[in-house]
C-alpha cells in the first residue's frame, strides 16, 4: 500500500497528524525544496500533497518532472497566508486530476 505524505509548516503540521498521515515540516522554502525533490523517488509514497506556497516555490525544471510523474501524484494545498477561491481551487484540481476542465456552480 502506498503512504500519503504532506509537506506543510510547522503551524499547520499537527492538524495533519491528527488525521494520521505522515507529515514533513518545513519551516522555510529552502528546507521544502530539499525535501520535495527526495519524495518523488520513494517507491512506497503514492500521494504527496504540499503546501501551494513551497509548489509556488519550485523551480520550473523539477515542476516539469512533477507534471509527468505518475506516482506520486503531487498535489498543492492551500496555505493559511493565501486568500483563495475555493471553487477555483477545487475547479483547478479536477482540472488537474482528469484533464478536462469542469466548472462548479452553486
Amino acid at each position: 500500500m502506498f503512504k500519503f505524505v504532506v509537506v506543510t509548516d510547522p503551524e499547520t503540521a499537527p492538524g495533519f497528524r491528527l488525521a494520521g498521515v505522515e507529515v514533513l515540516e518545513a519551516a522555510t522554502l529552502e528546507e521544502a525544496k530539499s525535501i520535495i525533490p527526495t519524495l518523488l523517488f520513494k517507491d512506497d509514497t503514492g500521494i504527496v500533497a504540499v503546501n501551494e506556497d513551497f509548489m509556488a516555490s519550485l523551480d520550473a525544471k523539477l515542476m516539469e518532472k512533477i507534471e509527468k510523474t505518475h506516482r506520486p501524484i503531487i498535489i498543492p494545498i492551500p496555505s493559511r497566508t493565501r486568500q483563495i477561491d475555493r471553487t477555483d481551487y477545487i475547479e483547478r484540481m479536477l482540472r488537474r486530476a482528469i484533464g478536462y476542465n469542469i466548472v462548479v456552480r452553486r
